[in-house]
Order: structure tokens, then sequence, then C-alpha cells
């Protein structure tokens, strides 16, 4: 796995290895993570990337994180409760040189605390594939204030999925086994 794009343009990233089965750790491939930000470069989001907040839930190996930080974000936070991940997560913001503009929150994603600096402008949503995890996850961040309004989410599943209240469905797209809802948050 590499950074496909921006300022860490080809960076190779923590070596998986046998991952976490009891997690479901699953990184988004090089393919994939490339077709996500061509959706939200394209022009219909104008540009959610530059200078955002991110949100990373179920964040994994933090490669979508790490590629809106090398493509501009301002800053990014990280939520996983697996101890794998956290190591990858870390290993790979030190490979990016990275650590001053991100932050690892250890707890589980439908559990996160209460926002305390600015709401996310873009989150990436990958819960383990089948567990009917990402809808619960995304409604605590937004109840916990991680959202803003107008902020754009990525939800990868194995299926399309169906906004939870508080969200527009802005499109689907399918990538192999891999379905991508593109959401919006609602205004309060």
């Amino acid at each position: 796995m590499r950074i496909v794009g921006g300022l860490h343009r080809g960076l190779t990233l923590a070596d998986v290895g046998k991952g976490d089965p009891g997690a479901h750790l699953r990184p988004t491939s090089d393919r994939v993570r490339e077709a996500i930000f061509n959706v939200l470069l394209g022009g219909r989001f104008g540009n959610p990337v530059a200078g955002a907040h991110v949100l990373d839930l179920f964040a994994g190996t933090g490669a979508l994180g790490i590629e809106a930080l090398s493509r501009g974000a301002a800053f990014a936070t990280f939520v996983d409760s697996g101890r794998v991940a956290q190591g990858l997560i870390r290993d790979n913001l030190r490979r990016a040189r990275r650590e001053g503009d991100a932050r690892l929150i250890v707890t589980d994603a439908a559990r996160i605390p209460p926002c305390d600096r600015a709401p996310a402008g873009l989150v990436f949503l990958d819960p383990p594939y089948g567990r009917l995890m990402g809808g619960a996850a995304l409604t605590a961040a937004q109840s916990a204030g991680w959202i803003s309004p107008g902020a754009v989410v990525v939800w990868e599943e194995s299926g399309p999925q169906i906004p939870p209240a508080g969200f527009t469905l802005a499109d689907q797209r399918r990538y192999g086994d891999t379905h991508v809802t593109f959401l919006t948050a609602d205004a309060p």
C-alpha cells in the first residue's frame, strides 16, 4: 500500500502483515482510494479536502486520513479500537511525518467522546463489512459534535448504504466488492 496523490505520493505505508482477523482489518486498496479521491475532487463536492478537519472512523491503517493530509487537509483524527490498527496508524503517521497534524483516539467508533476541536468537514467511515456498525458510529459522531453541517461522508461497505437520519445520499459507486456511499451531513 502506498499514498496515491499529493505531497506524500508514492509513500509506502506499513505492511499489514497478518493484520487483525478478529477486528476485520481490511485496508482500502490503492485503486479504491484513488477512485474515492477522484470523486471527492471531481467538482461535485467542491474541494472538501483542502484545509479540512478529517474524521477517520474505523481507521485501520489510517490510509484514508493520511491520503487526505497528503492532499491538503489541515488535521485528521483517527478512531480505532484495535491494537494492531493503532500500531499501524502510528507507524504510518511517523512515516509521513504527520504526527503533529493528527491524533489517534483509542475507542470503539460508536462510543466516540464529545468533540473538543473544530468539527470535521470530511468523514471516512470504513467499518467491518456486513456487521451493521457504520450507521451507529456515524450517528454517535454526529451526536458528539464531530461532524459539521454540510460535511462529506465517504462510507465503504460490502453493499450500498442507506443514510441514517441527519444525512443525505449524494452518490454511490461500486469498485469490485467494495461499495462506496457518499453522504452529506444535514444542517441541524
